[in-house]
Protein backbone atom coordinates (compact mmCIF):
# COMPACT_ATOMS: atom_id res chain seq x y z
CA UNK A 1 0.00 0.00 0.00
CA UNK A 2 1.31 3.42 -0.95
CA UNK A 3 0.58 6.45 1.20
CA UNK A 4 1.24 10.01 -0.01
CA UNK A 5 3.27 12.05 2.48
CA UNK A 6 2.82 15.84 2.27
CA UNK A 7 5.91 17.96 1.85
CA UNK A 8 4.99 20.27 4.77
CA UNK A 9 4.89 17.57 7.46
CA UNK A 10 5.79 20.10 10.16
CA UNK A 11 2.83 22.33 9.39
CA UNK A 12 0.44 22.88 12.26
CA UNK A 13 -2.98 21.19 12.15
CA UNK A 14 -5.84 23.46 11.13
CA UNK A 15 -9.03 23.53 13.18
CA UNK A 16 -11.33 26.21 11.79
CA UNK A 17 -11.27 28.22 8.54
CA UNK A 18 -7.78 27.00 7.75
CA UNK A 19 -6.39 28.39 11.03
CA UNK A 20 -4.49 26.48 13.65
CA UNK A 21 -5.22 26.53 17.37
CA UNK A 22 -2.37 29.00 17.94
CA UNK A 23 -3.71 31.38 15.30
CA UNK A 24 -7.26 31.13 16.64
CA UNK A 25 -6.03 31.90 20.14
CA UNK A 26 -3.97 34.91 18.98
CA UNK A 27 -6.84 36.21 16.85
CA UNK A 28 -9.80 35.29 19.05
CA UNK A 29 -8.71 36.69 22.43
CA UNK A 30 -8.16 40.30 21.25
CA UNK A 31 -11.31 40.22 19.09
CA UNK A 32 -13.45 38.99 21.99
CA UNK A 33 -11.87 41.50 24.37
CA UNK A 34 -12.40 44.35 21.89
CA UNK A 35 -16.02 43.27 21.26
CA UNK A 36 -16.76 43.02 24.98
CA UNK A 37 -15.23 46.44 25.67
CA UNK A 38 -17.08 48.02 22.76
CA UNK A 39 -20.46 46.60 23.83
CA UNK A 40 -19.86 47.70 27.41
CA UNK A 41 -18.66 51.24 26.66
CA UNK A 42 -20.80 52.01 23.62
CA UNK A 43 -23.16 54.16 25.70
CA UNK A 44 -20.36 55.92 27.58
CA UNK A 45 -17.55 56.47 25.07
CA UNK A 46 -18.11 58.02 21.64
CA UNK A 47 -17.99 55.62 18.69
CA UNK A 48 -14.94 57.26 16.99
CA UNK A 49 -12.91 56.83 20.19
CA UNK A 50 -13.89 53.18 20.47
CA UNK A 51 -12.98 52.61 16.82
CA UNK A 52 -9.62 54.33 17.28
CA UNK A 53 -8.83 52.02 20.23
CA UNK A 54 -10.23 48.69 19.04
CA UNK A 55 -9.28 48.73 15.32
CA UNK A 56 -5.48 48.91 15.91
CA UNK A 57 -5.71 46.10 18.49
CA UNK A 58 -7.71 43.84 16.18
CA UNK A 59 -5.44 44.71 13.23
CA UNK A 60 -2.28 43.91 15.19
CA UNK A 61 -3.75 40.58 16.32
CA UNK A 62 -4.75 39.72 12.74
CA UNK A 63 -1.31 40.55 11.42
CA UNK A 64 0.39 38.56 14.19
CA UNK A 65 -1.75 35.52 13.43
CA UNK A 66 -1.82 35.58 9.61
CA UNK A 67 1.24 37.39 8.28
CA UNK A 68 4.36 35.23 7.82
CA UNK A 69 7.96 36.17 7.16
CA UNK A 70 10.63 33.58 6.40
CA UNK A 71 8.17 30.84 7.37
CA UNK A 72 7.46 32.31 10.83
CA UNK A 73 4.42 34.22 12.05
CA UNK A 74 4.88 37.75 13.38
CA UNK A 75 4.17 36.72 16.96
CA UNK A 76 7.06 34.24 16.91
CA UNK A 77 9.33 36.81 15.30
CA UNK A 78 8.36 39.34 17.99
CA UNK A 79 9.02 36.76 20.73
CA UNK A 80 12.43 35.96 19.24
CA UNK A 81 13.27 39.67 19.03
CA UNK A 82 12.25 40.13 22.67
CA UNK A 83 14.40 37.19 23.77
CA UNK A 84 17.37 38.54 21.83
CA UNK A 85 16.84 41.98 23.35
CA UNK A 86 16.74 40.61 26.91
CA UNK A 87 19.58 38.13 26.52
CA UNK A 88 23.00 39.24 27.84
CA UNK A 89 25.51 40.45 25.25
CA UNK A 90 29.10 39.39 25.93
CA UNK A 91 32.06 40.58 23.96
CA UNK A 92 34.57 37.83 23.25
CA UNK A 93 38.13 38.94 23.98
CA UNK A 94 39.68 36.01 22.10
CA UNK A 95 38.42 33.45 19.63
CA UNK A 96 37.06 30.35 21.23
CA UNK A 97 39.03 27.18 20.67
CA UNK A 98 37.45 24.85 18.17
CA UNK A 99 35.96 21.83 19.84
CA UNK A 100 36.80 18.31 18.82
CA UNK A 101 34.55 16.71 16.25
CA UNK A 102 32.36 13.89 17.57
CA UNK A 103 33.45 10.39 16.65
CA UNK A 104 30.19 9.66 14.83
CA UNK A 105 30.58 12.58 12.41
CA UNK A 106 33.35 10.99 10.39
CA UNK A 107 34.38 14.28 8.79
CA UNK A 108 37.95 15.08 7.90
CA UNK A 109 39.48 18.53 7.82
CA UNK A 110 39.95 19.81 4.28
CA UNK A 111 43.57 20.26 3.23
CA UNK A 112 44.97 23.76 3.23
CA UNK A 113 45.47 25.52 -0.11
CA UNK A 114 48.78 24.69 -1.73
CA UNK A 115 50.64 26.15 -4.72
CA UNK A 116 49.31 24.91 -8.03
CA UNK A 117 51.66 22.40 -9.58
CA UNK A 118 51.29 22.27 -13.33
CA UNK A 119 52.13 18.99 -15.07
CA UNK A 120 54.60 20.87 -17.30
CA UNK A 121 58.19 20.15 -16.26
CA UNK A 122 60.14 21.90 -19.04
CA UNK A 123 59.60 23.70 -22.33
CA UNK A 124 62.09 23.33 -25.15
CA UNK A 125 63.12 26.16 -27.46
CA UNK A 126 60.87 24.85 -30.25
CA UNK A 127 57.81 24.79 -27.95
CA UNK A 128 57.56 21.12 -26.97
CA UNK A 129 56.22 20.94 -23.40
CA UNK A 130 57.51 18.08 -21.27
CA UNK A 131 54.63 16.64 -19.21
CA UNK A 132 56.74 14.06 -17.37
CA UNK A 133 54.78 10.80 -17.09
CA UNK A 134 51.94 12.30 -19.15
CA UNK A 135 54.08 12.60 -22.27
CA UNK A 136 54.63 15.85 -24.16
CA UNK A 137 52.46 18.50 -25.79
CA UNK A 138 52.72 21.38 -28.23
CA UNK A 139 50.58 24.51 -28.65
CA UNK A 140 49.33 26.09 -31.88
CA UNK A 141 47.85 29.58 -31.99
CA UNK A 142 44.93 29.62 -34.45
CA UNK A 143 43.27 32.63 -36.02
CA UNK A 144 39.48 32.93 -36.03
CA UNK A 145 37.30 32.75 -39.13
CA UNK A 146 34.54 35.23 -39.99
CA UNK A 147 32.00 32.59 -40.98
CA UNK A 148 28.73 34.55 -41.15
CA UNK A 149 29.98 37.08 -43.72
CA UNK A 150 30.87 34.35 -46.22
CA UNK A 151 28.61 33.12 -48.97
CA UNK A 152 26.97 29.71 -48.77
CA UNK A 153 29.55 28.19 -51.09
CA UNK A 154 32.40 29.64 -49.04
CA UNK A 155 30.81 28.42 -45.81
CA UNK A 156 30.44 24.93 -47.27
CA UNK A 157 34.11 24.99 -48.32
CA UNK A 158 35.23 26.06 -44.82
CA UNK A 159 33.12 23.37 -43.16
CA UNK A 160 34.47 20.80 -45.57
CA UNK A 161 38.05 21.87 -44.84
CA UNK A 162 37.53 21.69 -41.08
CA UNK A 163 35.81 18.32 -41.44
CA UNK A 164 38.78 17.04 -43.42
CA UNK A 165 41.06 18.13 -40.56
CA UNK A 166 38.92 16.31 -38.00
CA UNK A 167 38.79 13.18 -40.11
CA UNK A 168 42.58 13.17 -40.41
CA UNK A 169 43.11 13.03 -36.64
CA UNK A 170 44.49 9.80 -35.25
CA UNK A 171 45.06 11.08 -31.70
CA UNK A 172 43.06 13.26 -29.28
CA UNK A 173 43.43 17.03 -29.55
CA UNK A 174 42.15 19.87 -27.41
CA UNK A 175 40.74 23.20 -28.60
CA UNK A 176 41.04 25.93 -25.97
CA UNK A 177 39.29 29.29 -26.37
CA UNK A 178 40.62 31.83 -23.86
CA UNK A 179 39.39 35.36 -23.14
CA UNK A 180 41.75 37.96 -21.69
CA UNK A 181 41.49 41.64 -20.87
CA UNK A 182 42.97 44.06 -23.38
CA UNK A 183 45.37 46.64 -21.92
CA UNK A 184 45.26 49.89 -23.86
CA UNK A 185 47.45 51.97 -21.54
CA UNK A 186 50.73 51.00 -23.31
CA UNK A 187 49.23 52.05 -26.66
CA UNK A 188 47.89 55.30 -25.19
CA UNK A 189 51.30 56.10 -23.68
CA UNK A 190 53.02 55.36 -27.01
CA UNK A 191 50.65 57.72 -28.84
CA UNK A 192 51.21 60.47 -26.26
CA UNK A 193 54.97 60.15 -26.72
CA UNK A 194 54.86 60.05 -30.51
CA UNK A 195 52.29 62.82 -31.09
CA UNK A 196 54.60 65.86 -30.51
CA UNK A 197 57.22 64.46 -32.93
CA UNK A 198 54.83 64.09 -35.89
CA UNK A 199 55.70 66.29 -38.91
CA UNK A 200 52.34 68.10 -39.13
CA UNK A 201 50.16 69.67 -36.40
CA UNK A 202 47.04 67.99 -37.83
CA UNK A 203 48.67 64.59 -37.46
CA UNK A 204 49.63 65.44 -33.89
CA UNK A 205 46.04 66.46 -33.08
CA UNK A 206 44.68 63.31 -34.72
CA UNK A 207 47.07 61.13 -32.73
CA UNK A 208 46.16 62.91 -29.49
CA UNK A 209 42.43 62.55 -30.23
CA UNK A 210 42.91 58.87 -30.93
CA UNK A 211 44.78 58.43 -27.65
CA UNK A 212 41.95 60.20 -25.80
CA UNK A 213 39.41 57.94 -27.51
CA UNK A 214 41.31 54.80 -26.52
CA UNK A 215 41.61 56.02 -22.92
CA UNK A 216 37.87 56.74 -22.69
CA UNK A 217 37.08 53.40 -24.33
CA UNK A 218 39.13 51.55 -21.71
CA UNK A 219 37.29 53.42 -18.93
CA UNK A 220 33.79 52.77 -20.31
CA UNK A 221 34.06 49.13 -21.39
CA UNK A 222 35.71 45.90 -20.40
CA UNK A 223 37.68 45.07 -23.51
CA UNK A 224 38.40 41.40 -24.21
CA UNK A 225 40.16 39.50 -26.91
CA UNK A 226 39.87 35.79 -27.56
CA UNK A 227 42.73 33.42 -28.16
CA UNK A 228 42.17 30.05 -29.83
CA UNK A 229 44.75 27.36 -29.02
CA UNK A 230 45.09 23.88 -30.44
CA UNK A 231 46.85 21.45 -28.07
CA UNK A 232 48.45 18.30 -29.46
CA UNK A 233 49.74 15.65 -27.06
CA UNK A 234 51.81 12.51 -27.36
CA UNK A 235 51.75 9.79 -24.69
CA UNK A 236 54.72 9.11 -22.44
CA UNK A 237 57.61 6.85 -23.26
CA UNK A 238 58.44 8.20 -26.73
CA UNK A 239 61.33 10.56 -25.88
CA UNK A 240 62.83 12.41 -28.85
CA UNK A 241 60.70 10.38 -31.21
CA UNK A 242 57.61 11.76 -29.49
CA UNK A 243 58.85 15.35 -29.88
CA UNK A 244 59.53 14.79 -33.59
CA UNK A 245 56.09 13.24 -33.98
CA UNK A 246 54.52 16.24 -32.27
CA UNK A 247 56.27 18.71 -34.55
CA UNK A 248 55.19 16.72 -37.60
CA UNK A 249 51.60 16.59 -36.35
CA UNK A 250 51.70 20.34 -35.71
CA UNK A 251 52.83 21.03 -39.28
CA UNK A 252 50.10 18.75 -40.65
CA UNK A 253 47.49 20.47 -38.47
CA UNK A 254 48.62 23.92 -39.66
CA UNK A 255 48.28 22.87 -43.30
CA UNK A 256 44.87 21.26 -42.69
CA UNK A 257 43.52 24.29 -40.84
CA UNK A 258 44.70 26.61 -43.61
CA UNK A 259 42.11 24.96 -45.90
CA UNK A 260 39.48 25.87 -43.28
CA UNK A 261 40.51 29.54 -43.32
CA UNK A 262 42.43 29.52 -40.04
CA UNK A 263 46.12 30.39 -39.86
CA UNK A 264 47.77 28.17 -37.22
CA UNK A 265 51.24 28.99 -35.87
CA UNK A 266 53.30 26.72 -33.63
CA UNK A 267 54.28 28.57 -30.44
CA UNK A 268 57.97 28.46 -29.57
CA UNK A 269 59.30 28.05 -26.04
CA UNK A 270 59.00 31.65 -24.74
CA UNK A 271 55.55 32.16 -26.26
CA UNK A 272 54.28 28.82 -24.90
CA UNK A 273 55.63 29.73 -21.45
CA UNK A 274 53.88 33.12 -21.70
CA UNK A 275 50.56 31.44 -22.56
CA UNK A 276 50.82 29.04 -19.60
CA UNK A 277 51.76 31.89 -17.25
CA UNK A 278 48.85 34.07 -18.35
CA UNK A 279 46.44 31.12 -18.15
CA UNK A 280 47.39 30.61 -14.49
CA UNK A 281 46.01 34.10 -13.62
CA UNK A 282 43.48 35.13 -16.29
CA UNK A 283 41.37 37.49 -14.13
CA UNK A 284 44.03 40.01 -13.08
CA UNK A 285 43.81 43.00 -15.45
CA UNK A 286 46.80 44.73 -13.80
CA UNK A 287 49.18 41.82 -14.16
CA UNK A 288 52.43 42.38 -15.98
CA UNK A 289 52.34 41.35 -19.64
CA UNK A 290 53.55 37.81 -20.26
CA UNK A 291 56.42 39.07 -22.44
CA UNK A 292 58.17 40.34 -19.30
CA UNK A 293 58.40 36.91 -17.72
CA UNK A 294 61.59 34.90 -17.62
CA UNK A 295 62.08 32.12 -20.12
CA UNK A 296 61.65 28.46 -19.22
CA UNK A 297 65.43 27.85 -19.11
CA UNK A 298 66.46 31.21 -17.58
CA UNK A 299 68.25 31.26 -14.23
CA UNK A 300 66.42 33.34 -11.61
CA UNK A 301 68.88 35.38 -9.50
CA UNK A 302 68.53 37.94 -6.75
CA UNK A 303 69.44 41.64 -6.92
CA UNK A 304 73.13 42.37 -6.93
CA UNK A 305 74.09 38.80 -7.93
CA UNK A 306 76.99 38.52 -10.33
CA UNK A 307 78.03 35.36 -12.04
CA UNK A 308 81.67 34.46 -11.41
CA UNK A 309 83.75 32.10 -13.42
Amino acid sequence: MRVRMPADVEREDTILAGLSARQLLILGVPVLAAGTAASTLIDVVPLPVLAAVTIPVVGAATAAALVRRDGLTLDRLAWAALRFRRSPKRRATRPAAAGAMPSWVGAEQAPLPAPLELPARAISADGVIDLAEHGSAILLLCSTVNFHLRTEQEQAALVSGFGAFLNSLNAPVQVVVRAEAVRLDPLVAALDRAAPALPHPALARAAQDHADFLASLAERRDLLYRQVLLVLREPSGNGRHGAATLRRRAEDAARALASAGSAAVVLDGPRAAAVLASAADPTDPNAAPPEGLAGPEATITGPGWREEE
